[in-house]
């Protein structure tokens, strides 16, 4: 909305700003912190008399979890709102990459919630059918990609817009370190950027399991794909850095902004002790937006250094389930990783913060490649 006051700017000088990705970023940061913090008492009450016992606490964990037995879950719905309400106030509505992106955000926190609503009503924690979910979830990421595919100028929906040749960087793998290096996927890239989409949303579901522990590296995370997004939707920051210039991806630093303001919201709350979780409806939908984001700017490959604490956390799960059956042996004391931490003795905000730490050096990894090559 406040993107269209910059039509009346040759009438009111001051209304240049709206122009500014970067402004417009740092209003978004502020209106979803706001809107959060004025919105999540009221929020954490009623979701407090709607579930009654909360979230399920498994009885096989680490027993200082029971202690967390009758908090509320779907914190994940005040992030949301927050995020969604900042980006509509400050984003290019007529932004093809926006959509995409709220899409995928609002489609996974929907499933997310869905999920939380069959474990809080049942008081189990066997929610949504997993087949079904990823068949949900599959289902709208190949559409987000296929939007944002098409805006860069492939041709899959030539019959909805855009005319000429299609343009191959679209649908295109790029690496880092390697300015020319491309490898077009075609009609593959839609799997591919669906794949990345889907996989990165649960990596952050599974990563979601002590206070405060994902909300601060999905912030970090988005704060550097806040940077990339600006820097690969601008020509000349492209050009200089020799980066795939991709235009109108710039915009996708609002949404980042709006998530890290609602994510500094959530967190007053959710900071140990927490008065609320996220849930799967949280979780889901935010490693589902910075998947897409990754697949939006080409830097699919960078979301995997990045975020390369929700990796370590699905590769322990994977690894775990296959150690034990194939060889009936489990590698970790328990997973996902942070679960094993705390068996060997480490304190929940011990595991949380040297996490937090990790997930801080790999984006800074991150960043530096952007600058070699």
């Amino acid at each position: 909305m406040f993107y269209l006051l910059s039509r009346f700017s040759e009438h009111f000088e001051l209304l240049n700003l709206f122009r500014y990705i970067t402004f417009r970023t740092g209003g978004a940061i502020f209106t979803a912190l706001l809107f959060v913090f004025f919105f999540g008492p009221w929020t954490i009450s009623w979701l407090r008399v709607k579930q009654g016992k909360g979230q399920p606490i498994r009885d096989d964990g680490p027993q200082s979890h029971l202690s967390k037995r009758g908090t509320p879950t779907m914190g994940g719905l005040m992030i949301l709102s927050g995020l969604g309400v900042s980006t509509l106030l400050w984003g290019n509505l007529a932004n093809v990459y926006v959509w995409a992106v709220l899409l995928v955000t609002l489609g996974f926190g929907a499933i997310g919630f869905y999920d939380d609503y069959l474990k809080v009503t049942k008081q189990s924690h066997k929610g949504f059918s997993g087949r079904a979910r990823l068949s949900l979830e599959f289902l709208i990421a190949g559409v987000a990609v296929i939007l944002m595919a098409q805006a860069g100028g492939a041709r899959f929906l030539g019959f909805l817009w855009g005319s000429g040749p299609p343009i191959a960087q679209a649908t295109s793998l790029a690496f880092p370190f390697f300015k020319e290096l491309l490898i077009n996927l075609s009609y593959f890239f839609v799997i591919f950027g669906a794949f990345i989409i889907v996989g990165f949303g649960n990596a952050v579901n599974l990563t979601d399991g002590l206070d405060g522990l994902a909300i601060v590296p999905v912030m970090v995370a988005a704060g550097t794909f806040g940077v990339i997004a600006y820097l690969v939707g601008n020509a000349n920051f492209a050009n200089y850095l020799q980066l795939h210039f991709v235009p109108g991806t710039g915009e996708l630093a609002v949404i980042c902004g709006a998530m890290i303001g609602a994510g500094l919201g959530f967190l007053w709350f959710n900071a140990p002790p927490a008065q609320i979780f996220m849930g799967d409806t949280g979780s889901l939908a935010l490693g589902g937006m910075l998947g897409s984001i990754a697949v939006a700017t080409k830097h699919e490959i960078v979301l995997l250094v990045v975020g390369g604490l929700f990796v370590a956390e699905t590769l322990s799960v994977i690894i775990q389930v296959l150690s034990f059956r194939y060889t009936g042996k489990r590698v970790f004391k328990m997973a996902p990783i942070h679960h094993h931490f705390e068996q060997l003795g480490w304190k929940e905000p011990q595991v949380v913060i040297r996490f937090w730490i990790i997930a801080v050096v790999l984006a800074l990894l991150g960043l530096a490649t952007l600058k070699l090559r």
